[in-house]
């Protein structure tokens, strides 16, 4: 096995696992969920909504034939995340010390290496994306 088949394995799997760890948190309307969506105007349908699309991103990351999509599903979910903390969260939660901010950065840079790396899977354009 070569070098870059274990980078994008490390990439898939950091990204799913901080995700799968969150899903916890989200499903069991944990406190600090509770008051990040509350904050947001969506509770509890925004968070069951994003626990659902995480989940769903964690089981593709896991498939090698649909990681480049989990990748991809990975960096929507985290682009609204850091967009919530840009515009109304801030970037420490609850005293949190920016964890849940640099955390959503780390997805969103492991989904998109995944996606990039695996972008010969895409649907319609992994062709041409793969073409060198």
């Amino acid at each position: 096995m070569s070098k870059a088949p274990r980078a994008v394995w490390l990439f898939q799997l950091a990204a799913a696992a901080i995700l799968a760890q969150t899903l916890w948190f989200k499903f069991s309307s944990a406190p600090e969920a509770v008051h990040i969506f509350s904050t947001l105007g969506m509770e509890p349908w925004g968070r069951f909504l994003t626990a659902s699309v995480e989940a769903v991103a964690v089981v593709l990351l896991l498939m090698p034939a649909t990681a480049a999509i989990g990748g991809l599903v990975s960096v929507g979910t985290m682009s609204g995340a850091l967009l919530s903390h840009f515009t109304v969260l801030g970037i420490e939660v609850q005293g949190d010390g920016g964890t849940m901010f640099a955390l959503a950065w780390v997805v969103l840079a492991c989904g998109a290496l995944t996606a990039w790396l695996r972008r010969a899977q895409l649907p319609f354009i992994g062709r041409r994306l793969a073409r060198d």
